[in-house]
């Protein structure tokens, strides 16, 4: 298992939790607004994968997959632990049920990833240029997005806790019936999301460079908003209301 950073940053690029992590009050935040905990990571010194095509139900350990075409390709099931991806091809790669623990993914790139009903936990994703992702039902538990573009992100029905998105652009991420709880977005883009039937729980929409909400937006219940993005949401919420606006 990865070891958990103490002091200073993390030898995976990985970023401490806000002091008090988890608890109102932290420095720049509003009393009553939870910050998300995010991993900290340490992975120990890792082998290469051997050539071959990933396994459905593998078992994966403390292993490095680099610069490796994983197109087609079926790990459904399959479990890594301790791992890095870094470079890799994910077109239509299937890893639904897979469980990605103490890991890392590194410039993930690719088309139709299918990870329906993934599991991520202590988990970094950098750099991702990934479109069409399904993560129909999965669970992420202290994860941070940063960096990159994913369009079109399916997190239909997914539980997401303790997860950051930051410096990256979502464009029509669908989280419709969703439950997001200490979830922030920092130096974020979010484009056309639809929030549908989700539930929201300590999610700090403040720091979004762009809020952009297509759908559900009378979900926002539990989120919390800068004056600046309310004035923004104003059309979409008059709508909601049936307000005209003469």
């Amino acid at each position: 298992m990865a070891r958990r950073a103490t002091s200073g940053a993390s030898g995976t690029g990985g970023t401490r939790g806000a002091s008090g992590a988890g608890a109102a009050g932290g420095p720049g935040r509003e009393p009553g607004v939870k910050a998300a905990r995010r991993p900290e990571l340490r992975l120990p010194p890792l082998e290469p994968y051997p050539d071959g095509p990933l396994e459905p139900d593998g078992d994966y350990d403390g292993l490095e997959f680099r610069d490796l075409d994983l197109a087609g390709q079926d790990g459904g099931g399959a479990r890594f632990m301790d791992c890095a991806l870094t470079g890799c091809g994910l077109d239509e790669t299937r890893l639904h049920h897979a469980r990605f623990l103490d890991s890392v993914l590194r410039a993930p790139r690719g088309v139709g990833t299918r990870l329906t009903e993934v599991t991520l936990r202590d988990t970094e994703v950098l750099d991702a240029r990934l479109g069409g992702v399904q993560m129909h039902g999965a669970v992420l538990e202290r994860v941070v997005v940063r960096g990159g573009k994913i369009d079109y992100l399916n997190l239909r029905s997914a539980r997401l806790k303790d997860v950051v998105f930051e410096s990256c652009v979502l464009v029509e991420p669908d989280f419709g019936g969703a439950h997001l709880e200490r979830v922030e977005f920092v130096d974020c883009a979010l484009r056309e999301a639809d929030l549908t039937a989700a539930t929201l729980k300590d999610v700090d929409l403040r720091g979004a460079t762009e809020l952009g909400i297509t759908r559900g937006v009378e979900r926002l219940a539990g989120a919390v908003i800068s004056t600046g993005q309310l004035m923004d949401l104003a059309p979409v919420l008059a709508a909601q209301l049936g307000l005209r606006v003469l």
